[in-house]
Order: structure tokens, then sequence, then C-alpha cells
């Protein structure tokens, strides 16, 4: 007894299992990398239409390399700094500090300047990242 083969062999692959694997591996990728990406809360602010005429005093405070403070360009302590910025406040109260620490600065001195114009509840207060000036 002979049996014949009538069965003959394939000579295509069937891709459409593969291809429903890819899209479901693609459906995946997507909603994980939409699911995972957060952002930060920022409240920027907005620009007006008309300019402000009103001019107010600057204080520039600087953080030094050794941890020294200044204050325009004069070497103060954090008490000395302290008397300045209440003085300051007194004779106009919207009146502006920017901080700027050295590249070699102490990041704790910023951050002790930061803390100080918090606590006398400064409202305009700036931090400069550039040259001052140029």
């Amino acid at each position: 007894m002979q049996v014949q083969n009538d069965a003959q062999p394939y000579d295509t692959i069937n891709i459409t299992p593969m291809l429903d694997l890819a899209y479901v591996l693609l459906v995946i990728f997507i909603l994980m990398t939409t699911a995972g990406v957060q952002g930060l809360t920022m409240n920027l602010p907005k620009p007006s239409n008309k300019p402000s005429t009103e001019k107010h005093d600057i204080k520039i405070v600087q953080v030094q390399q050794g941890g020294t403070l200044t204050i325009n360009g004069v070497g103060v302590s954090m008490a000395e700094l302290e008397t300045q910025l209440n003085q300051a406040k007194a004779l106009d109260p919207k009146f502006n500090v920017m901080i700027k620490g050295q590249a070699q600065a102490p990041y704790a001195g910023v951050i002790g300047v930061i803390d100080l114009v918090n606590r006398l509840e400064i409202e305009n207060v700036g931090l400069v990242t550039g040259k001052i000036g140029t």
C-alpha cells in the first residue's frame, strides 16, 4: 500500500500573525511613552501691552567665590546685607533685588541670600545668569 502525498510544500510564509504582533507592540510602545511624560507646572509672567513708567531702585547681590557677599559692588556681611535690604524696602517697597552667584561660589551662599530675601518678603527678585551691565 502506497500513500500518495498530494500536499505540496508552501513556498510563502503567512506573515499576518507577525504583523498583528508588531501592531500590538507599537500600540503598547506609544501608550507607555506618552503616559510616562510628566511636566512641571510653571506660572510664567505675562507681558503687558503698556510699558512701565515706574522706576525702582535695583540692588545687585553677588555671592563671590569664597562665599563673601557684595551689594552693588561693596562687600558686606549677611547681617549688613539684611540691614541694607530692610532700609531699601522702607524707602521703596517695590525695589528690585538681583542675585548673582559666581561660577565657583558655594551654593549654600546663594541659597542663604534667597532665604534672606524671602524672609524679608521682597517681591521683585531675579536671578542673574549672565554678565551684569553688558
